[in-house]
């Protein structure tokens, strides 16, 4: 199945220059698009790959309109990166059938004191245990879990292997053993978050843990116990964020960041990847703390170094403020 140029934009806007009766069979990168697919051009570092490209349409913003049309047919908009995610929800609704089913699978298990919205989808082998709560055209996809008492939002999507309300790691010592402390708190999940594979979510400990809506997070990432994520934060794969930390609305972090527990970050604080994050963050802002790799050798004698940096800088001040 094809769509033309002409129903593309009728659907999700932007200017068209160009035949729209031109049928369009897919989307592809710039460099990799044939006369009958559709591409986009949003980071001008690929600007140089726009005249070459064999795409039957380009995807631009108004800064390339000129050279888009320079090469052929092209569709101007404000965000061509934005443009270009609306169109492969167009793409998949449309041209691949992706339309989500609602219903129950028959190989998962819902217990009978749950809530399931009967527009929501529980896939294959899921399970939902009691108490829970599955809201408004949200999808579990194979596997997932939602424990005891924790609560999903409307239109949300949770990728195979996701685990919701498993308990969190308390543990008190005891005589050179440990005692587990029950978690009794649960997961409240707001509306429209999508939550990727594998990833765990842990119940709280007395108060619940709370993921706010619009949070978008990667695979294999692990959340604490009574963590609070503020609105429309992203995490990238492989992110750990310890126990009780409260993380702001409209945050960035990086792929296999670490973050303490008991901290806050701000809102609009934006983590770079690898980054362990070991204080609270009041300000709005890029933070990064990533020690370039080395030969051992050589990195051990630069974080010895390191330690001393206080000191150095000391002795160099001092003698700045002494110089004739």
């Amino acid at each position: 199945m094809a769509l033309p140029l002409g129903d593309i934009v009728a659907s999700l806007g932007g200017e068209l220059h160009g035949d729209p009766t031109r049928l369009i069979e897919g989307l592809a990168p710039l460099d990799a698009a044939t006369p009958s697919q559709l591409s986009f051009l949003s980071n001008p570092k690929y600007q140089s790959q726009l005249a070459s490209s064999q795409a039957g349409c380009v995807i631009v913003a108004t800064a390339q309109r000129d050279a888009a049309l320079a090469r052929g047919a092209a569709i101007v908009t404000d965000d061509p990166y934005l443009y270009f995610a609306r169109l492969t929800q167009l793409w998949k609704r449309v041209v691949l059938g992706g339309q989500r089913r609602p219903g129950i699978h028959p190989s998962a298990v819902v217990d009978p004191d749950a809530v399931v919205d009967p527009s929501a989808t529980i896939g294959a082998l899921c399970v939902v245990e009691r108490g829970a709560r599955i809201g408004a055209d949200t999808e579990l996809k194979s596997r997932v879990t939602v424990s005891q008492a924790c609560v999903i939002g409307d239109r949300c999507l949770l990728h195979p292997g996701v685990v919701i309300g498993a308990d969190g790691f308390g543990i008190a010592p005891n005589q050179g053993a440990w005692e587990k402390i029950e978690q009794l708190g649960a997961v409240r999940i707001g509306n429209d978050v999508e939550i990727g594979a594998n990833t765990c979510i842990d119940r709280g400990a007395l108060a619940d843990t709370v993921i706010e809506d619009g949070v978008k997070l990667d695979n294999l990432i692990q959340i604490g116990h009574n963590v609070r994520i503020g609105k429309h934060t992203v995490m990238a794969g492989c992110v750990a964020v310890a126990g009780s930390t409260r993380i702001g609305a409209h945050c960035t972090i990086g792929g296999k960041a670490g973050i303490v527990g008991h901290i806050t970050l701000a809102d609009h604080v934006h983590i770079s990847a690898m980054t362990l994050v070991t204080r609270s963050i009041h300000q709005p802002g890029h933070y990064t703390g990533v020690f370039p790799i080395d030969d051992n050798a050589a990195w051990e004698k630069n974080a010895a170094t390191l330690r001393h940096l206080h000191s150095l800088r000391e002795r160099v001040k001092a003698l700045e403020k002494n110089k004739p």
